[in-house]
């Protein structure tokens, strides 16, 4: 059992960083904007598709500081030409934008990459091993994606609470009339903010596609999570993302590790329950891991509508 509470920690941990990693940017650019970006994943798998093409000419490491550039370049264009145009309507056109941004992202990477996977993978020097836990080998790979998601969320929180700009951001979102009479340029402060959220999406899509697989489809299997992490920790909260990232990385790991269900559990009490919540009674962790967020989301909006670092509008 104290093997499987290790295991589950620590592959939660990793698996939880790299959901933060991906929910960082949005969080960025709702919290400074108050534009909730369906096609945030979509920035995550062009992060990956772009380290993937620049690797092949010069290596992951430097294609580790292109892709993000080119995928905030990217977002600054869809800011300046598309969510700025509809912005004057309200939330609902810049949501069913992005949605449909998502799609149109999706056919374009299987247009010029193909519909299967491609085999983007971590430099040899990240592939061996660091350390061994109870048998299992670990890889440099997998410290590097820690010490990203560290570096990532210490940047963000130094960026926002410690410096100027981040004073700016935060003005240009409450009074932008302020800021502007100040002689800042408050369009320009959003479209950096916007690219700057999907450049740390891109950022995601290169560490994420190595762990995982870089398809077209990989946006729409991470998406729906991402906004999970976002609303549990608080919209706008960097530290709330984090710690959200991490609840759902290990619950849902622990729950993938492990077999029982409530009826195992607590069988010794008498309890039965039968009809479809003898269903659920039986139902072994392993089944409900996969729906596991998508509950926390509901318990959430039910209890805590917030989120756990949220603060509540006047």
């Amino acid at each position: 059992m104290l093997e499987t509470i290790a295991y589950s920690i620590f592959n939660g941990v990793l698996y939880g960083t790299l959901l933060f990693m991906m929910s960082s940017g949005l969080t960025l650019i709702f919290g400074m904007m108050g534009v909730l970006n369906f096609a945030h994943a979509s920035f995550y798998m062009l992060g990956a598709y772009f380290a993937y093409t620049f690797g092949l000419g010069t290596g992951f490491w430097v294609a580790l500081f292109l892709a993000p550039i080119a995928v905030g370049a990217m977002g600054a264009l869809v800011e300046r030409y598309g969510l700025r145009r509809v912005h004057q309507y309200g939330h609902v056109p810049e949501l069913l934008f992005t949605f449909g941004l998502a799609y149109v992202i999706e056919e374009l990477v299987a247009l010029f990459w193909g519909t299967v996977p491609v085999p983007y993978k971590a430099p040899a020097a990240l592939n061996t091993t660091a350390f061994t836990m109870f048998g299992l080998d670990y890889s440099w790979f997998k410290v590097f994606i820690l010490l990203v998601a560290i570096a990532m969320f210490v940047g963000l929180w130094v960026l926002i609470k410690k410096t100027r700009a981040g004073l700016i951001i935060q003005g240009a979102l409450s009074r932008p009339d302020m800021v502007g009479a100040l002689g800042h340029n408050v369009p320009m402060v959003f479209t950096l903010v916007f690219a700057f959220g999907c450049a740390l999406a891109g950022l995601g899509g290169v560490v994420g596609g190595i762990h995982f697989v870089t398809d077209p489809g990989m946006a729409f299997m991470m998406g729906p999570i991402v906004f999970v992490v976002v609303v549990l920790g608080g919209l706008g909260s960097v530290p709330g993302a984090l710690v959200a990232s991490l609840i759902i990385g290990i619950l849902q790991t622990f729950f993938l590790s492990v077999n029982f269900s409530l009826a195992e559990s607590i069988g010794s009490l008498g309890i039965e329950n039968s009809g479809f919540f003898g269903v659920l009674w039986h139902m072994e962790a392993t089944r409900i891991a996969p729906v596991l967020p998508f509950l926390l989301l509901v318990l959430t909006l039910i209890f805590r509508p917030r989120g756990l670092f949220g603060k509540r509008e006047a």
